[in-house]
């Protein structure tokens, strides 16, 4: 008995001291999280800090980025996205490999039907340098 005591104690010491790894706010899926969900308040600002100066974004197929730099990027999505009040993009599911990202959305307020796309975002440093669109 004494000695089973002894070897619960060891074990639950052991669990104690092993530490707990909580995710980074620069953790890639924890950017990309906090970039959807900026997108859904419309929160321009919120949304271009998770995005690098250097951003590019891909509309694929495509053999040159759609947008390039972050100002390309804060004009468009003020210009084209974040003005329309019923934009909204829903996860439908999301993976994630190392410091890639992504994201299968569906997304509406961008005409009669919702628009399915898939999204793949590299987070470099904390903050989304590359991000990859397709849609079907």
């Amino acid at each position: 008995m004494r000695a089973r005591t002894f070897v619960i104690a060891l074990l639950l010491g052991g669990c104690a001291m092993t530490p707990v790894k909580s995710a980074s706010i620069d953790d890639p899926i924890a950017v990309v999280q906090r970039q959807l969900d900026a997108y859904n308040a419309h929160d321009l600002d919120a949304f271009m800090a998770t995005y690098r100066d250097d951003a590019k974004v891909w509309r694929m197929p495509a053999s040159a980025p759609t947008l390039d730099g972050a100002d390309a990027i804060r004009t468009y999505y003020r210009d084209q996205r974040f003005n329309i009040p019923t934009l909204h993009a829903d996860l439908v599911a999301r993976t994630a490999s190392g410091h890639k990202v992504v994201d299968h959305e569906r997304v509406t307020g961008l005409g009669d039907a919702p628009v399915e796309a898939l999204a793949v975002y590299e987070v470099v440093d904390g903050r989304i340098a590359t991000v990859w669109l397709f849609k079907p």
